[in-house]
C-alpha cells in the first residue's frame, strides 16, 4: 500500500505542477518587465553639478532632483520608469518603451522658470507661488490649448491685481514670461526662438481674488502637456551633466527578444534531450524539475519587480545549464553506487547524500561571483547578476530538493528495483555486492590517462598559449568598446544590405570622424560605427532623426564620457579582484589553502586566456565581457571543486600518504572518476551558449563567445592545471614535512566525513 501511495503521490505532484504552470504562465509572462534592449527606450546617467557658485551637492539635493525628474517622467506616461541615485551625486534614469525618446530627453533636463511681472519688469510672482501639482493642460472657450494654474495664495494675487488695475493703460498689464534653457527648441520651437520668451500680457482692469490663472499662447496640445509637467516638477535645483546615455530603437528590441527566445528554446531543448537519452528515467525527472525551475525563476523575478534584459535571458539559460549540473552530480553518484551492486534504493540514498556537499560548494562559489558582479556592475549587468543570483538559489532548491523528492517517490515505491537500465547503467557493468568493490575502485574509460606525470606538458602548453596571448595583447591591445574607452557608438538597422562606403558617407552628417565600422547580421543589414568623441544631446537628436529618414528606423546611440569609462574599467578590476579573493578564502576555508591557491591560479589562467583570445580576434570588449569573465570565474570553479572533493575523499580512504607516487595515484584516480561528469556538466552549458551564438541577438554574441571560450578554458584548467598545481604544492609539503597525516588534514578541511 505504501508503494502504491508513493506512486500516486508522484503522479499527483506532476499533475499539480503541470496544472499550476499551464494555468498561470500567461499571466506571469505578461507581468515580466522588459528592459531597454528588449522593447526599446533610453537610459541616461546624470552627474549632479552645482547650479550656483558655492552650492553644496548633498544627499537631500540629489534626492530632490531625483523626485523632480520622476515628476517629469510621469508626464510621459511611461508605465515603469526606473530612477536611481548612484555614487551619491549621480542619477540614472531608465525609460523602457518610451515612444518619443527625443521628447523624453528634452523633458528631463529642461529648466523652465515662470514669472509674472508688471509693466516696469518688477517681479510680482514666480514658480514658488504655484500650488504643487496645480498646473494642468486645458482648453479655453475658443478651444485653444492653454495651461491652467493654481496659486498658493489667492489674497496675494488679489493684492497684485488690485495694484496693477489702478495703473493707467497701457501699464495695467501683468506680463507672463517663461524662460527655457537652451536645447529644447524641438518642442517649444516658437517660444524658444523668442528673446525674451514672452507668453502673454493680459490687461488687469479689476482686482482678481482667485487662485486660478490661465496661461495662453501659441501652444499645441502636446506643448501644454509638457509645460504643465515641467511647472509641476518645478525648476531643477541643480545643473545636470550627461555622462552616459544609450538609446535602443523599438525594432532592435523586438528583433533581439525574438532571436534570443528562439535561441533559449533550442538550447534548453538540447539539454532536455541529452538528459533523457543519457540518464533515462532520472533524466526525465531532471526535465520535470528544470521546467519547474524556469517557472519559479519567472515567478521570483516578477515578484521582486525585476527588469528582464538580454543578459538576463542569457543568465536564465545559463541557470538551466547550472541547475542540470546538480542533477548530473547526483545521478553520476547514484550510477556508481548501482555499479558496485547496491540496490536501487540504497544507491539513491548514498548517491544523494554524498553529492550534496559538492553541489553546495559549487553553488556558493558561483553565488560569490554573482554577488560581486551585482555590486560592481551597472544597468543591464546588474540585471544579469540579479537573474544569476535567483537562478543559483532556485536551481539549488529544484535540483537538490525537488529532484530528490520526485525520484525518491519512484525509488521508494519499489517499481525501479533491479532495473539499472532505467538509470542508464547496463546490467553487464553491475558488480555483485559480494565482490566488495568500492565506488572509488570502479574502472572508468579514462583509466589509461596519466594526468599527473604529463602535467609538465600541460604547463608547457599553457605557458606557450599565454605567452602568445601576452605578445598578441601587447601588439594588438584590446579592442575596447566605448564602455571603457569612452566615445559614441551608433547602430543602424536597414531593410537592405548595408554598403560600408555609403554608410560611412551617411555618418558624416554628425560632423565627427568615424573610428571604425562593422557590418553584421544575417543579411548584412546591421551597421555599427564608433566615434572617439562624445556626442552632445543635440547631436544625438539630430543624428537619430537624419539616420531614421535614410534607413527607415531610429538607430541605437550610446555615449560614454571618459570619466565613466575610467570608472567602469576600475570597477571591472575590483570585481575580478574581489571575486578571486572571495573564492580563495572560501575554498581555503572549506578545503585547504593549497586548493584555494590552485583554484585561483586556474581561474586567472581562464580569465587571461579569454582576454588574449578577444585581443587576437579583435572582438569588442565591453562591460558584458566582464560579466562573462566573472560568470566563468564562478562556473569553472565548479569542476575544480568536484575534483578537489574527490581528491579529499580518496585521501581520506588512504589513511596516510607517504610517497609522491601515492599522491599521484590519488590525483589521477580522482580526475578519472570525475572527468565523465565534468564533460557532461560542461556540455549542457555549451548547448545553451552555442545556441546563443548561432541564433541569439547580435548584441549578445560577444558575451556568448566569451562564455564559450571561458567554458572550454575552465574545463581544461580544472583538469590539467589546478589539480596538477595542487599536486606540486602537496609534493613540496611531503618533502618538507614527511608523510601526510590524513587525520590532521581532515581538521583543516572543516569536516571529518568524506564529502563526495
Amino acid at each position: 500500500m505504501k508503494s502504491r501511495g508513493r506512486l500516486v503521490a508522484f503522479l499527483l505532484l506532476i499533475v499539480l505542477f503541470a496544472t499550476t504552470i499551464s494555468g498561470t504562465s500567461k499571466s506571469i509572462l505578461k507581468d515580466v518587465k522588459l528592459g531597454l534592449d528588449l522593447q526599446g527606450g533610453f537610459e541616461v546617467l546624470y552627474e549632479v553639478q552645482p547650479l550656483k557658485e558655492g552650492q553644496v551637492i548633498d544627499e537631500k539635493v540629489v534626492s530632490d532632483t531625483a523626485d523632480a525628474l520622476n515628476s517629469r517622467v510621469n508626464v510621459l506616461g511611461v508605465s515603469e520608469p526606473n530612477i536611481q541615485i548612484e555614487s551619491n551625486n549621480r542619477i540614472r534614469v531608465q525609460l523602457a518603451g518610451v515612444e518619443n525618446q527625443q521628447q523624453a530627453r528634452d523633458l528631463l533636463s529642461t529648466q523652465a522658470n515662470l514669472t509674472f511681472r508688471d509693466a516696469n519688469d518688477n517681479l510680482m510672482l514666480d514658480g514658488d507661488d504655484l500650488k504643487a501639482g496645480g498646473a494642468k493642460p486645458s482648453f479655453n472657450q475658443f478651444n485653444e490649448p492653454i495651461v491652467t494654474l493654481e496659486l498658493k495664495d489667492a489674497s496675494k494675487f488679489g493684492q497684485i491685481t488690485t495694484e496693477i488695475s489702478r495703473m493707467p493703460a497701457p501699464s495695467n498689464v501683468l506680463v507672463i514670461w517663461l524662460d527655457f534653457e537652451e536645447g529644447v527648441d524641438s518642442f517649444y520651437s516658437e517660444l524658444a526662438k523668442e528673446e525674451p520668451k514672452f507668453i502673454s500680457a493680459p490687461s488687469v482692469k479689476e482686482p482678481i481674488h482667485s487662485s486660478a490663472v490661465e496661461i495662453s499662447g501659441s501652444f499645441t496640445p502636446a506643448e501644454t502637456k509638457q509645460l504643465a509637467g515641467i511647472l509641476n516638477a518645478g525648476a531643477l535645483p541643480v545643473q545636470l551633466e550627461e555622462v552616459y546615455s544609450t538609446s535602443v530603437g523599438a525594432q532592435f528590441g523586438e528583433q533581439a527578444l525574438d532571436k534570443t527566445i528562439t535561441a533559449g528554446i533550442v538550447g534548453v531543448s538540447l539539454i532536455f534531450l541529452f538528459m533523457l537519452l543519457y540518464y533515462r528515467l532520472p533524466g526525465l525527472i531532471a526535465v520535470i524539475t528544470l521546467s519547474i525551475y524556469i517557472y519559479l525563476i519567472l515567478v521570483a523575478f516578477t515578484a521582486i519587480n525585476g527588469v528582464l534584459t538580454l543578459p538576463g535571458i542569457a543568465a536564465l539559460m545559463l541557470g538551466v545549464g547550472m541547475a542540470v549540473d546538480a542533477n548530473i552530480l547526483t545521478y553520476e553518484r547514484v550510477r556508481e553506487e548501482i555499479r558496485v551492486g547496491k540496490s536501487i534504493r540504497s544507491a539513491f540514498q548514498s548517491g544523494a547524500k554524498s553529492s550534496f556537499t559538492a553541489i553546495l560548494d559549487a553553488n556558493i562559489t558561483t553565488l560569490l561571483a554573482a554577488v560581486v558582479l551585482f555590486q560592481f556592475g551597472t544597468s543591464s549587468v546588474k540585471g544579469f547578476a540579479t537573474m544569476l543570483i535567483i537562478s543559483i538559489i532556485v536551481s539549488f532548491l529544484t535540483a537538490v530538493w525537488g529532484s530528490r523528492l520526485f525520484l525518491g517517490l519512484l525509488v521508494n515505491s519499489g517499481i525501479l528495483d533491479r532495473k539499472p537500465g532505467l538509470f542508464g547503467v547496463p546490467q553487464s557493468k553491475v558488480h555483485s555486492i559480494e565482490e566488495g568493490i568500492d565506488t572509488l575502485d570502479l574502472t572508468t574509460k579514462f583509466d589509461r590517462f596519466d594526468f599527473v606525470h604529463a602535467r609538465k606538458r600541460f604547463y608547457t602548453l599553457s605557458a606557450i598559449l599565454l605567452t602568445a596571448g601576452i605578445i598578441m595583447l601587447a601588439v594588438f591591445k584590446l579592442n575596447l568598446g566605448i564602455d571603457f574607452s569612452s566615445g559614441t557608438r551608433v547602430e543602424v538597422m536597414s531593410k537592405e544590405p548595408i554598403n560600408v562606403e555609403q554608410f560611412e558617407k551617411d555618418l558624416e552628417v554628425v560632423g565627427h570622424d568615424v573610428k571604425d565600422i562593422v557590418v553584421s547580421g544575417d543579411k548584412k543589414e546591421i551597421g555599427v560605427a564608433r566615434f572617439n568623441e562624445e556626442f552632445s544631446q543635440d547631436e544625438v537628436n539630430k543624428f537619430k532623426s537624419e539616420l531614421a529618414e535614410i534607413y527607415g528606423s531610429e538607430p541605437n546611440v550610446s555615449t560614454v564620457s571618459s570619466q565613466v569609462g575610467k570608472e567602469l574599467a576600475k570597477n571591472a578590476m575590483y570585481a575580478l579582484l574581489f571575486a578571486a579573493i572571495g573564492i580563495i578564502i572560501y575554498v581555503a576555508f572549506r578545503f585547504e589553502w593549497q586548493m584555494g591557491v590552485a583554484s585561483v591560479i586556474g581561474l586567472l589562467h581562464d580569465a587571461f586566456f579569454m582576454i588574449a583570445v578577444f585581443s587576437i580576434v579583435r572582438m569588442e570588449v565591453d562591460i558584458t565581457f566582464i560579466a562573462a569573465v566573472l560568470t566563468i570565474v564562478g562556473y569553472s570553479i565548479n569542476d575544480t571543486i568536484v575534483t578537489f572533493d574527490r581528491i579529499r575523499e580518496n585521501m581520506t580512504r588512504s589513511g596516510k600518504v607517504k610517497t609522491e607516487d601515492e599522491l599521484a595515484t590519488i590525483v589521477n584516480k580522482s580526475l578519472r572518476q570525475t572527468l565523465g561528469r565534468s564533460v557532461n556538466t560542461i556540455l549542457t552549458v555549451i548547448f545553451v551558449v552555442v545556441a546563443l551564438i548561432a541564433l541569439g541577438a547580435d548584441s549578445i554574441r560577444p558575451f556568448s563567445v566569451a562564455l564559450l571560450i571561458g567554458l572550454l578554458a575552465g574545463t581544461y584548467s580544472s583538469i590539467f592545471i589546478s589539480a596538477q598545481i595542487w599536486f606540486d604544492l602537496k609534493k613540496k609539503q611531503l618533502k618538507e614535512k614527511g608523510p601526510i597525516d590524513i587525520e590532521k588534514e581532515k581538521k583543516k578541511w572543516g569536516s571529518d566525513e568524506p564529502v563526495v
